[in-house]
């Protein structure tokens, strides 16, 4: 996945140095950075930042210091800016030459006594094992025994030898005691003069402690740091260290500079490598994911360089960052568009107050413009961005580059582009979090019901070119799915041509009947209006009359349901407020002609298996000219039947005030009437029902009974 880098040089912004980002010779190593632990480097062949030659001036720099009196040098740099590694490098140089190096790592002990006490044990033990440093070693502890009480003695373990007795630890002890501090210090000197290299004791890690640890240390270092051929490196930024030792109105800068004889900054890392690291991280972390998602290599650029190299500070910050995309990306399989994630993660890892507003942030992120102006929206939206801008204190500025770059819905609220509700499909083909249902299932890692229509829709779309396979997915999923399946090939409509005009409206026709009715909402469409859309859109982007006439006469032959050809021929057609006129009116009159004559010679068995049958002879009754035959509407239960469930909906109500939506049934009863011709004839008809009624006729007969009655939805109480 080297395409992250290799994109981002072909469309840079100017403030990058794309060549020497991208395609640097020098001796940084070019290898992708894999996923590991925030461990510091040990060996020059990993150095990824140039770090090697200033570590190797560095180590000729201490190994010429005069050290007769001892000498205290320190490594300054922040937190994860690689000091350790720095220093790591400078080690093996250092051991190289024949210097003896001393480890002591003071994070792993706690209290200014357990500090002292094991600071002189371990120095000790790890000189005993050198050769020729026995002696010292020996000096060394008993020097430190005149600091320490008997608390030092659960710690001898690793260079007592066994055996030996706790009594003649103590009496040694007591005995030193009494020859005081300074004879032993002087037999420290004597020992440590008759070297002829100096010993370096490398402290790291010193601004992990806490503040009153910080200061123990120093003191410690001040206690022993005038001992011949003794050179202290320290390892510590600056600023924390200076923070810890004030105290009293005394600077801590101050204090530091007097223990302090040489201090060297780390070197900082060139924009340009840190970046070239990023890119490698990046591209290391997404190596093994199978579908990371949709790169936009137009918007990655920008959000590089506005949102997350600002975040990125030093090689730690590049290692946990490529360590959470990995994973993140991984999970997302693909349904969140990558250049999205990669923003998002950065926000995540390097300011988590503001992923915590995130969650609180989806409306006022990812609602567009209502088009009515900033005025008509609720002053909350506006609330909630400037309590997200703000959570990122002095970082703001990237959050406001996260908004305009990931959530251009929110941009308004900065101030910005107003973008109106026909973003949203394109958003969501692009699986961008500017919509909302992306943007929560980045969150949630939970496909909600709207984004799994929608993938479903995405994999149906790519089969719309081919009848049979469009169809038969179709049928492959959960029927009540379909319809908000289909209802989401919307998000397609600007890529809706030729190619996909009979095909799909052939598959959507035919299945129309065969969707179940779903109990909607105040503001719900029906079914009929959902697949009417898509079918509507579809034909209409064959663009000419001529080449639409063409298009619905082979639709029609393909199409069985006479309801589902009835919605055609109404769609392209010139019926007042429900036709497009797609073709011309001689066509369109045609179209309705022949559709007649097949409605009246159809069978019995033919119409009692439309689904919309009452509107399909309505239509045909009444728009049938003087010169056509009489539809005559067969003698059958099977048909009365039919018509019954078509006649029949919900009449909808909802209080104000009350979210609770009431529902009670009604019939279309005069198109009933106007169906059969009168009611007297239709009653007989309903007779004949009643005689034989199907399993699945339901409450119709007891509501048409009130029908008759004379008795009206608004009269039927809830018993």
């Amino acid at each position: 996945m080297r395409w992250i880098r290799s994109l981002f040089k072909r469309n840079q912004v100017n403030s990058l140095n794309a060549e020497n980002a991208l395609s640097s010779t020098s001796n940084v190593d070019q290898k992708i950075i894999r996923l590991s632990a925030d461990n510091p480097i040990t060996k020059p062949e990993d150095d990824a930042l140039g770090r090697f030659k200033p570590a190797s001036s560095f180590a000729t720099q201490i190994l010429s210091l005069d050290a007769s009196e001892g000498v205290v040098v320190g490594v300054l740099g922040a937190w994860g800016s690689g000091k350790t590694s720095f220093v790591n490098l400078a080690q093996s140089l250092l051991k190289k030459s024949g210097v003896t190096v001393l480890e002591f790592n003071p994070w792993m002990f706690s209290g200014a006594d357990q500090l002292v006490q094991s600071f002189f044990i371990e120095l000790s033990a790890q000189l005993k094992l050198r050769p020729g440093m026995s002696e010292i070693g020996k000096r060394i502890e008993e020097y430190g025994e005149s600091f320490s009480g008997l608390g030092w003695l659960p710690l001898v373990g690793p260079w007592v030898e066994r055996g030996k007795l706790i009594a003649d630890i103590v009496a040694k002890s007591f005995q030193r005691k009494k020859e005081g501090v300074k004879a032993s210090q002087s037999k420290v000197r004597e020992a440590l003069e008759k070297l002829h290299n100096p010993i370096v004791v490398i402290l790291d890690d010193i601004d992990r402690l806490s503040t009153p640890e910080i200061r123990d240390v120093f003191k410690l270092v001040r206690l022993t740091a005038n001992f011949p051929n003794i050179i202290y490196l320290l390892a510590f930024d600056r600023y924390r260290v200076e923070q810890a030792l004030g105290e009293q109105g005394i600077p801590g800068r101050d204090y530091l500079e007097k223990i302090l004889q040489i201090g060297v900054d780390l070197p900082s890392v060139p924009d340009h490598v840190l970046n070239s690291q990023i890119f490698k991280a990046i591209d290391g972390a997404l190596e093994a994911v199978e579908n990371p998602g949709h790169f936009d290599s137009d918007l990655w650029p920008d959000v590089f360089m506005e949102v997350i190299q600002p975040l990125i500070r030093n090689m730690r910050d590049v290692r946990r960052y490529a360590a959470s995309i990995h994973g993140t990306v991984r999970d997302l399989e693909g349904q969140v568009a990558l250049v999205d994630v990669l923003a998002l993660e950065a926000i995540r890892v390097f300011l988590p107050d503001v992923f915590y507003r995130l969650r609180l942030t989806v409306e006022a992120l990812t609602a567009t413009a209502n088009g009515f102006g900033a005025g008509d929206e609720a002053a909350q939206l506006k609330e909630q961005v400037d309590t997200f801008v703000e959570a990122a204190g002095d970082r703001a500025e990237c959050v406001r580059n996260l908004i305009r770059r990931v959530f251009p819905g929110g941009e308004r609220h900065l101030g910005g582009m107003h973008y109106g509700g026909d973003w949203r499909n394109g958003w969501l083909r692009e699986r961008r979090v500017a919509h909302e249902d992306i943007l929560r299932y980045y969150l949630e890692r939970v496909v909600g019901e709207q984004l799994q229509a929608f993938s479903d829709a995405e994999a149906a779309w790519a089969k719309i070119t081919d009848k049979n396979a469009f169809e038969n997915y179709l049928k492959s999923l959960p029927v009540e799915r379909v319809q908000d399946v289909i209802s989401s090939l919307e998000a397609y409509e600007d890529e809706f041509s030729a190619e996909h005009a009979v095909p799909g409206s052939v598959v959507l026709l035919n299945l129309l009947p065969k969707l179940p009715d779903r109990q909607r909402g105040m503001f719900d469409l029906n079914t009929n209006l959902v697949v009417g859309r898509v079918i509507y859109r579809l034909v209409r982007a064959l663009n000419e009359r001529e080449t639409v006439e063409a298009a619905v006469k082979e639709i029609l032959t393909q199409v069985k349901p006479l309801s589902s050809k009835q919605q055609l021929i109404t769609t392209i057609g010139y019926r007042e407020g429900a036709g497009h006129k797609l073709v011309s009116e001689t066509a369109a009159s045609s179209f309705e002609a022949d559709l007649r004559t097949e409605i009246r010679n159809a069978s019995p068995e033919d119409l009692a298996r439309e689904t919309d049958l009452l509107r399909t002879l309505l239509l045909t009754k009444r728009e049938s000219t003087p010169d056509e035959p009489e539809l005559i509407v067969p003698d059958s239960p099977q048909v009365t039947c039919a018509l019954l469930k078509s006649a029949r909906s919900e009449l909808i109500s909802q209080s104000m005030n009350s979210r609770a939506v009431r529902r009670k049934p009604r019939l279309a009863w005069d198109m009933l009437i106007d169906i059969y011709g009168s009611e007297e004839k239709l009653r007989e008809q309903l007779e004949a029902l009643k005689a034989c009624p199907p399993e699945d006729v339901g409450d119709l007969l007891e509501l048409a009974d009130l029908y008759l009655s004379g008795r009206r939805p608004n009269e039927i109480d809830d018993d």
